[in-house]
Protein backbone atom coordinates (compact mmCIF):
# COMPACT_ATOMS: atom_id res chain seq x y z
CA UNK A 1 0.00 0.00 0.00
CA UNK A 2 1.10 3.29 -0.84
CA UNK A 3 1.13 5.65 2.57
CA UNK A 4 0.54 8.65 0.37
CA UNK A 5 2.73 10.42 2.25
CA UNK A 6 5.78 11.15 -0.13
CA UNK A 7 7.52 14.85 0.26
CA UNK A 8 6.24 15.24 3.77
CA UNK A 9 7.98 16.00 6.57
CA UNK A 10 8.29 14.94 9.99
CA UNK A 11 9.63 16.05 13.17
CA UNK A 12 11.19 12.51 14.89
CA UNK A 13 11.98 12.87 18.73
CA UNK A 14 14.17 10.55 20.31
CA UNK A 15 15.05 8.98 17.04
CA UNK A 16 18.81 7.85 17.11
CA UNK A 17 17.58 4.05 18.16
CA UNK A 18 14.72 1.86 19.21
CA UNK A 19 11.59 2.69 18.58
CA UNK A 20 12.32 6.11 17.47
CA UNK A 21 14.92 4.83 15.18
CA UNK A 22 12.16 2.62 13.75
CA UNK A 23 9.64 5.47 12.93
CA UNK A 24 11.95 7.20 11.01
CA UNK A 25 13.10 4.52 8.86
CA UNK A 26 9.61 3.44 8.35
CA UNK A 27 8.65 6.84 7.43
CA UNK A 28 11.38 7.45 5.39
CA UNK A 29 10.61 4.06 3.49
CA UNK A 30 7.35 5.68 2.01
CA UNK A 31 9.51 8.93 0.77
CA UNK A 32 9.56 11.34 4.17
CA UNK A 33 11.70 14.08 4.72
CA UNK A 34 12.99 13.99 8.37
CA UNK A 35 14.28 16.16 11.26
CA UNK A 36 15.90 13.30 13.95
CA UNK A 37 16.59 14.78 17.12
CA UNK A 38 18.43 12.92 19.75
CA UNK A 39 20.74 13.78 22.80
CA UNK A 40 23.76 11.46 21.52
CA UNK A 41 25.58 13.25 18.75
CA UNK A 42 27.13 10.03 17.29
CA UNK A 43 24.22 7.58 16.98
CA UNK A 44 22.07 10.15 15.84
CA UNK A 45 24.54 10.93 12.89
CA UNK A 46 24.79 7.18 12.05
CA UNK A 47 21.30 7.15 11.93
CA UNK A 48 20.90 9.70 9.99
CA UNK A 49 23.22 9.05 7.49
CA UNK A 50 21.98 5.49 7.34
CA UNK A 51 18.56 6.71 6.56
CA UNK A 52 19.87 9.05 3.71
CA UNK A 53 21.61 6.27 1.90
CA UNK A 54 19.13 4.02 2.07
CA UNK A 55 16.10 6.01 1.56
CA UNK A 56 17.65 9.40 -0.55
CA UNK A 57 15.28 11.21 1.59
CA UNK A 58 16.59 14.52 3.24
CA UNK A 59 17.27 14.10 6.92
CA UNK A 60 18.03 16.96 9.29
CA UNK A 61 19.98 15.58 12.34
CA UNK A 62 19.32 17.75 15.09
CA UNK A 63 21.54 17.11 18.81
CA UNK A 64 19.09 18.09 21.60
CA UNK A 65 17.74 16.98 24.52
CA UNK A 66 13.66 17.16 23.87
CA UNK A 67 12.78 17.30 27.53
CA UNK A 68 14.38 20.71 27.65
CA UNK A 69 13.05 24.48 26.22
CA UNK A 70 16.06 24.64 24.74
CA UNK A 71 16.02 21.15 22.99
CA UNK A 72 12.26 22.07 21.75
CA UNK A 73 13.46 25.23 20.27
CA UNK A 74 16.56 23.97 18.49
CA UNK A 75 14.18 21.37 16.89
CA UNK A 76 11.51 23.79 15.83
CA UNK A 77 14.62 26.15 14.39
CA UNK A 78 15.30 22.99 11.98
CA UNK A 79 11.98 22.81 10.84
CA UNK A 80 9.32 24.91 12.55
CA UNK A 81 6.32 23.89 10.36
CA UNK A 82 6.41 19.54 10.31
CA UNK A 83 3.64 17.45 8.67
CA UNK A 84 4.09 15.05 11.14
CA UNK A 85 5.55 14.51 14.46
CA UNK A 86 6.43 11.54 16.84
CA UNK A 87 6.48 12.37 20.19
CA UNK A 88 9.05 10.11 21.80
CA UNK A 89 11.43 10.31 25.02
CA UNK A 90 13.18 7.84 26.82
CA UNK A 91 11.26 6.21 29.95
CA UNK A 92 11.96 7.23 33.20
CA UNK A 93 13.82 4.68 35.37
CA UNK A 94 12.42 1.66 36.89
CA UNK A 95 12.12 1.86 40.61
CA UNK A 96 9.87 2.20 43.68
CA UNK A 97 7.91 4.92 44.40
CA UNK A 98 8.93 5.25 48.11
CA UNK A 99 12.39 5.97 46.60
CA UNK A 100 10.78 8.78 44.07
CA UNK A 101 11.31 12.47 45.59
CA UNK A 102 9.23 15.41 44.02
CA UNK A 103 12.39 16.43 41.97
CA UNK A 104 12.09 13.03 40.50
CA UNK A 105 8.62 12.74 39.75
CA UNK A 106 8.45 16.21 38.25
CA UNK A 107 11.29 15.24 35.99
CA UNK A 108 9.73 12.29 34.77
CA UNK A 109 6.09 14.18 33.88
CA UNK A 110 8.04 16.61 31.68
CA UNK A 111 9.89 14.26 29.91
CA UNK A 112 7.07 11.98 28.83
CA UNK A 113 3.78 14.03 29.39
CA UNK A 114 4.73 18.05 29.08
CA UNK A 115 7.25 17.94 26.40
CA UNK A 116 5.05 16.36 24.00
CA UNK A 117 2.44 18.65 24.69
CA UNK A 118 4.84 21.31 24.23
CA UNK A 119 5.41 19.89 21.04
CA UNK A 120 1.95 19.68 20.06
CA UNK A 121 1.15 23.21 20.74
CA UNK A 122 4.07 24.51 18.57
CA UNK A 123 3.02 22.76 15.89
CA UNK A 124 -0.73 21.75 16.05
CA UNK A 125 -2.01 25.36 14.19
CA UNK A 126 -0.10 24.67 11.51
CA UNK A 127 -1.26 21.70 10.52
CA UNK A 128 -4.65 22.78 10.94
CA UNK A 129 -4.16 26.00 8.48
CA UNK A 130 -2.57 23.18 5.85
CA UNK A 131 -5.09 20.59 6.26
CA UNK A 132 -3.04 18.18 6.62
CA UNK A 133 -1.12 16.72 10.09
CA UNK A 134 -0.40 13.70 11.82
CA UNK A 135 0.60 13.65 15.79
CA UNK A 136 1.96 10.08 17.20
CA UNK A 137 3.07 10.08 20.63
CA UNK A 138 5.07 6.74 21.32
CA UNK A 139 3.66 6.03 24.80
CA UNK A 140 3.72 2.43 26.83
CA UNK A 141 1.38 -0.34 26.95
CA UNK A 142 1.87 0.01 31.08
CA UNK A 143 -1.22 2.91 30.57
CA UNK A 144 -2.90 0.25 29.45
CA UNK A 145 -1.56 -2.56 32.11
CA UNK A 146 0.55 -0.82 35.17
CA UNK A 147 4.10 -2.03 35.56
CA UNK A 148 4.57 -2.04 39.41
CA UNK A 149 8.48 -0.94 39.05
CA UNK A 150 8.21 1.63 35.98
CA UNK A 151 5.29 3.81 38.23
CA UNK A 152 6.95 6.85 36.99
CA UNK A 153 6.15 6.08 33.65
CA UNK A 154 2.97 4.83 34.45
CA UNK A 155 1.77 8.26 36.01
CA UNK A 156 3.13 10.08 33.92
CA UNK A 157 2.41 8.25 30.49
CA UNK A 158 -1.33 8.15 31.59
CA UNK A 159 -1.32 11.86 32.21
CA UNK A 160 -0.43 12.31 28.59
CA UNK A 161 -3.19 10.13 27.18
CA UNK A 162 -5.86 11.50 29.28
CA UNK A 163 -4.62 15.20 27.69
CA UNK A 164 -4.50 13.54 24.27
CA UNK A 165 -8.60 12.37 24.31
CA UNK A 166 -9.22 15.91 25.49
CA UNK A 167 -7.96 17.57 22.21
CA UNK A 168 -8.12 14.94 19.35
CA UNK A 169 -11.70 15.31 17.94
CA UNK A 170 -11.03 18.92 18.14
CA UNK A 171 -9.18 18.57 14.98
CA UNK A 172 -9.87 16.09 12.70
CA UNK A 173 -12.23 17.69 11.12
CA UNK A 174 -9.52 19.53 9.54
CA UNK A 175 -7.75 16.42 8.72
CA UNK A 176 -5.17 16.54 11.75
CA UNK A 177 -4.96 13.73 13.88
CA UNK A 178 -3.85 12.86 16.87
CA UNK A 179 -2.95 8.89 18.48
CA UNK A 180 -1.36 7.06 21.14
CA UNK A 181 1.10 3.88 20.47
CA UNK A 182 1.61 1.85 23.08
CA UNK A 183 4.76 -0.52 22.70
CA UNK A 184 4.57 -3.79 25.14
CA UNK A 185 8.02 -6.08 25.16
CA UNK A 186 9.75 -5.25 22.45
CA UNK A 187 13.78 -5.95 21.32
CA UNK A 188 15.26 -2.61 22.36
CA UNK A 189 17.83 -0.86 25.35
CA UNK A 190 14.60 -0.23 27.37
CA UNK A 191 13.57 -3.62 27.25
CA UNK A 192 17.19 -4.66 28.74
CA UNK A 193 17.00 -2.28 31.08
CA UNK A 194 13.93 -2.95 32.69
CA UNK A 195 14.42 -6.97 32.80
CA UNK A 196 18.03 -6.34 34.09
CA UNK A 197 16.21 -4.08 37.31
CA UNK A 198 13.45 -7.46 37.19
CA UNK A 199 16.32 -9.77 37.74
CA UNK A 200 18.15 -7.65 40.77
CA UNK A 201 14.70 -7.52 42.48
CA UNK A 202 13.83 -10.92 42.07
CA UNK A 203 17.75 -12.57 42.52
CA UNK A 204 17.55 -13.79 39.15
CA UNK A 205 19.70 -14.16 35.92
CA UNK A 206 19.06 -11.59 33.22
CA UNK A 207 19.15 -14.86 30.79
CA UNK A 208 16.32 -16.14 32.61
CA UNK A 209 14.17 -13.28 33.07
CA UNK A 210 14.34 -12.35 29.08
CA UNK A 211 13.22 -16.43 28.72
CA UNK A 212 10.57 -16.30 31.09
CA UNK A 213 8.90 -13.19 29.20
CA UNK A 214 9.40 -14.01 25.52
CA UNK A 215 7.42 -17.35 26.81
CA UNK A 216 4.55 -15.63 28.72
CA UNK A 217 3.69 -13.59 25.50
CA UNK A 218 0.95 -14.94 23.05
CA UNK A 219 3.28 -14.48 20.22
CA UNK A 220 6.35 -16.40 21.90
CA UNK A 221 9.00 -13.49 21.23
CA UNK A 222 9.46 -10.09 21.76
CA UNK A 223 8.49 -7.49 18.77
CA UNK A 224 10.71 -6.05 16.28
CA UNK A 225 11.36 -2.40 15.83
CA UNK A 226 10.57 -2.60 12.48
CA UNK A 227 7.04 -4.22 13.35
CA UNK A 228 6.34 -0.93 15.37
CA UNK A 229 7.52 1.46 12.83
CA UNK A 230 5.32 0.28 10.39
CA UNK A 231 2.35 0.88 12.54
CA UNK A 232 3.51 4.32 13.16
CA UNK A 233 3.75 4.90 9.44
CA UNK A 234 0.25 3.74 8.98
CA UNK A 235 -1.12 6.08 11.57
CA UNK A 236 0.48 8.80 9.66
CA UNK A 237 -0.46 7.96 6.30
CA UNK A 238 -3.08 9.49 4.21
CA UNK A 239 -5.29 6.62 4.68
CA UNK A 240 -5.35 7.13 8.41
CA UNK A 241 -7.46 10.41 8.45
CA UNK A 242 -10.25 8.53 9.72
CA UNK A 243 -8.65 7.29 13.21
CA UNK A 244 -8.39 9.93 16.01
CA UNK A 245 -7.88 9.65 19.53
CA UNK A 246 -6.75 6.22 19.99
CA UNK A 247 -4.58 4.36 21.66
CA UNK A 248 -2.62 1.19 19.47
CA UNK A 249 -1.28 -1.60 21.90
CA UNK A 250 1.27 -3.63 20.12
CA UNK A 251 1.79 -6.05 22.57
CA UNK A 252 2.02 -9.22 20.98
CA UNK A 253 -1.34 -10.05 22.56
CA UNK A 254 -0.39 -10.14 26.29
CA UNK A 255 -3.16 -7.16 27.49
CA UNK A 256 -6.04 -10.00 28.58
CA UNK A 257 -8.65 -7.12 28.47
CA UNK A 258 -11.34 -7.72 25.85
CA UNK A 259 -11.71 -4.07 25.62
Amino acid sequence: MKLGLEGRHALVCASSRGLGRACAESLAAEGVNLTLLARGREALEETAEHIRRTHRVTVHAVVADITTAEGRAAALAAHPAPDILVNNAGGPKPGHFRDWDRDTWIAALDANMLAPIEMIRATLDGMVERRFGRIVNITSAAVKAPIDILGLSNGARSGLTGFIAGIARQNVAHNVTINNLLPGPFETDRLLETARQWAKDNGLPEDEVLARRRAANPAGRFGLPHEFGDACAFLCSAQAGFITAQNLLLDGGSYPGTF
